[in-house]
């Protein structure tokens, strides 16, 4: 029907006849000539209609907003004075001889400029007309050619295309499965896959040494404010390399998608340890945009007399640490209590500080509730290890390291995003040497990635000291988001074991869950590992989207409810009968959360 795109009409069709099909953007009578912008996927071009073309002018009077048309015009240059440059089309326009009516169309339930603002229920609820806005358009087709080029790489690479099933066994991988109730096997349950990890080390065994897949996985989480219950991950898989070599084409691959889709030619990686990002920035992700450090003072802390640091200064399992804002002493005494109840979120139960208003004067120059407490020779090591100078503030940070790591972590990112110490930069990194373990609420072992992730010791060393084993496991991070995580696994059945015996997860129990991969394992299996982006998350970053629901096409909110189809729903007694299920009792559905 038509012969070329709105937004791909220039200079170079001017005095040709084409044929446009596509929305009306915009329409404008102006002294008997009527304009109307049509848009579509590529764009917007303006068309004029004059009374010369008396049928297909009274079709252009009567049109308006989001009617389907399609016309027929010729292209022709603006006048000088006419040309807008905030258009890709400015200098041209179709003067229309033919205009066609494929479709009429009600008022839109929101405008569908650049520039509305209308709450996320309501876009949800029509997300069809959304995905109509300019911005909506442009991410996903962003997001389709930065799929494309990673299947490209990859492809070039020598990795191959395979697809892993959907429906699938119920396996403990961190969050709840989504069940799927089998109708020709009563009283059992498929699983969709929280990720393609079993299969694709399943495929390693059978030899398909480059893997990978974009793959649909499925969570059943709590409310989180920027996850979804389906999502999609960049699966990659590989035998016979070690960590360096999966690093080395992942990294190859993230900058070839910046480059090719951004015109970014992104740094090398630098790599981090877990620990000393924990200990620097309080978090496993960094984001190296910002200049602020956290420095730990505990040594400096566990002789003084203000027992809310020296109680943490002697716990094994506490840490003090202090976190130097530069310029900030300018902060009000409501901004530091905003902070307070910022950081209360994250378990800690106060926030002392000390201003810096004159670094020479001593001890006098400073300013905060906490000094008669301390030391002045402390207070003074205390300013020298921190670089402190004249209008800094420290922030202070005293529990268990776990609520130290988190609330000065957080509010690093908080005052340098209020106070604008983030650069424009991008910071990549890789963060290495992970724990193979931490501890569960009861004190438990669990893996800190997934338990098919391979320890960097052998079997007798990690059975001996598991607290303090490390994993070959390795996560990509850019601009203080994990972009991506994988590991070498396991491909021992020894080591796998050991593992699931420090998981508490006998032979019996590993049998029934784990038990085809155990027996893969006895036939075989190279030594493998990979690594998984989360698509999502990457395009949101590259479009400069606000959330991951910005580059979905039909998102869930918080609540996994869908707004526009009112999904999950009831199913009829018959269906349920037919799956041999009874419900006890439903509970009324909870509200919808799309805006918190």
């Amino acid at each position: 029907m038509r012969t070329h795109y709105c937004g791909s009409i220039d200079e170079s069709l001017i005095d040709q006849t084409i044929t446009l099909c596509g929305w009306v953007d915009r329409r404008r009578d102006h002294g008997g000539v009527i304009f109307l912008d049509m848009r579509d996927r590529e764009g917007i071009v303006q068309v004029v209609f004059d009374p010369d073309t008396e049928e297909h002018f009274e079709r252009a009077d009567r049109v308006r907003p989001e009617y389907v048309l399609k016309i027929t015009g010729r292209v022709r240059a603006r006048s000088p004075e006419t040309v807008n440059p905030a258009m890709a089309t400015g200098a041209i326009e179709v003067l229309g001889k033919s205009l066609e009516i494929l479709n009429e169309a009600v008022t839109p339930p929101f405008q569908l400029d650049a520039h509305t603002s209308v709450g996320e229920d309501v876009r949800l609820k029509y997300r069809y007309m959304d995905l109509r806005r300019p911005e909506m358009q442009s991410n996903l087709i962003a997001r389709s050619k930065i799929t494309y080029g990673v299947r490209a790489f990859l492809e070039g690479e020598g990795f191959l295309d395979i697809e892993t099933p959907i429906l699938t066994r119920a396996t403990p991988e961190g969050a709840r499965d989504y069940l799927v109730p089998s109708r020709t096997h009563p009283g059992e349950f498929f699983a969709l896959p929280q990720s393609p990890q079993l299969f694709k080390q399943l495929l390693m065994v059978a030899g398909f040494d480059r893997y990978y897949q974009i793959a649909r996985c499925f969570r059943d989480e709590d409310l989180r404010a920027d996850r979804q219950p389906e999502f999609t991950q960049i699966d990659i898989e590989t035998s016979f390399l070690e960590e360096r070599d999966v690093m080395d084409i992942t990294e190859r691959m993230v900058k070839s998608l910046f480059q090719d889709h951004l015109g970014v030619t992104l740094p090398d990686f630098p790599h981090m340890s877990w620990h000393e990002a924990m200990d620097r920035y309080g978090s496993d992700k960094p984001d190296l945009r910002i200049d602020l450090e956290l420095v730990s003072i505990s040594d400096l802390m566990q002789e003084v007399d203000f027992k809310v640091f020296s109680g943490p200064a002697k716990d094994p399992e506490g840490r003090v640490a202090a976190l130097c804002v530069p310029g900030g002493a300018t902060l009000s005494r409501k901004d530091i209590d905003g902070y307070t109840k910022f950081v209360s979120i994250y378990g800690a139960r106060g926030l002392a500080w000390v201003k810096v208003n004159d670094r020479a004067a001593g001890v006098s120059g400073l300013q905060s509730p906490i000094l008669k407490f301390m030391p002045d020779a402390v207070v003074e090591q205390l300013l020298e290890r921190l670089g402190a100078a004249d209008g800094d503030i420290i922030f202070f940070g005293a529990d268990k390291a776990r609520v130290v790591n988190e609330a000065l972590g957080a509010l690093r990112i908080k005052v340098a995003e209020d106070l604008g110490r983030v650069s424009d930069d991008w910071k990549p990194l890789w963060v290495v040497d992970f724990p193979m373990f931490e501890n569960d609420a009861d004190g438990d072992l669990t893996p800190l990635h997934h338990p098919f992730t391979a320890p960097a010791c052998d079997v007798e060393t990690l059975k001996a000291d598991p607290a303090n084993a490390l994993s070959r496991a390795y996560d990509m991070v850019l601009n203080g988001s994990e972009i991506g995580g994988g590991s070498i696994r396991i491909h021992d059945q020894v080591m796998q074991q050991a593992v699931f015996d420090l998981l508490g997860i006998g032979p019996e129990e590993a049998e029934e869950k784990f038990g085809f991969l155990l027996s893969a394992l006895q036939y075989g299996a190279p030594p493998h590992g990979g690594l998984a982006f989360g698509l999502d998350r990457l395009i949101t970053l590259m479009v400069g989207g606000h959330s991951i629901r910005d580059v979905i096409a039909f998102p869930k909110t918080q609540s996994a409810h869908c707004v526009m189809t009112d999904a999950p729903g009831e199913v009829s007694p018959a269906q349920l009968k037919e799956l041999n299920i009874r419900l006890r009792g439903s509970d009324k559905k909870p509200a919808d959360d799309s805006n918190a």
